[in-house]
């Protein structure tokens, strides 16, 4: 049945055996004699990572993600994995260069991840482009109230503490997402995935 959770994930080798291989050099060697089983979509069978990263970075959306990372914050896998789904341009980790990659489900293969020690190294790397925070203090806008930039970085911070004092004073704009239940704050990979959803909405609406 195909809705059997036992049954195999991906597909199995290139039919027809060698001798029906394609002659592209995209195309891995031992993918196409063994199958392949990685979470990735059908355009990309047996594609080798190179092949798959230079494709992406032909189509890469003008925007970035950055996420503040002072206390190891166990978001930024989801977040990566998010970037890659919508298509970010690259994702910038500020602060601790160590991060938890078991969220990301190895689609940090495909995506470009930056460190940076502080905001300001990440302000000099943006060269101008401008930051959108995302965060639900005194003086934030909701997201949805005017268009995102087409070409911008959008700042997270941490479960819980939100964003340090110095990234929002680097901030170009602080928004923050609508919410009507009890808790302060939703949780940062879910409130990336809401404001990175409306990026797309707006600058990359369906063809």
């Amino acid at each position: 049945m195909d809705d059997d959770p036992r049954a195999p994930v991906g597909v199995g080798p290139w039919p027809g055996g060698r001798a029906a291989w394609p002659d592209d050099p995209r195309y891995d060697p031992e993918l196409l004699e063994h199958g392949d089983a990685r979470n990735v979509v059908d355009r990309y069978r047996y594609w080798t990572v190179e092949g798959i990263v230079a494709d992406l970075d032909a189509r890469r959306h003008p925007y970035s993600v950055a996420i503040e990372n002072w206390q190891h914050d166990l978001n930024i896998g989801s977040i990566v994995r998010t970037a890659n789904a919508f298509l970010a341009e690259s994702v910038h980790i500020v602060g601790r260069r160590r991060w938890n990659r078991r969220g990301a489900m190895v689609t940090d293969r495909y995506q470009h991840v930056v460190h940076h020690p502080t905001i300001d190294d990440l302000v000099e790397a943006g060269g101008g482009v401008p930051i959108v925070a995302v965060d639900n203090v005194e003086g934030s806008v909701d997201v949805t109230a005017a268009p995102l930039p087409e070409r911008c970085i959008l700042l997270f911070g941490q479960e819980g503490p939100g964003l340090t004092p110095e990234a929002l004073a680097a901030a170009d704009r602080v928004v923050s997402i609508r919410q009507f239940g009890s808790t302060r704050s939703i949780n940062a990979a879910a409130a990336a995935a809401i404001v990175m959803h409306e990026w797309v909405r707006v600058h990359a609406p369906a063809e």
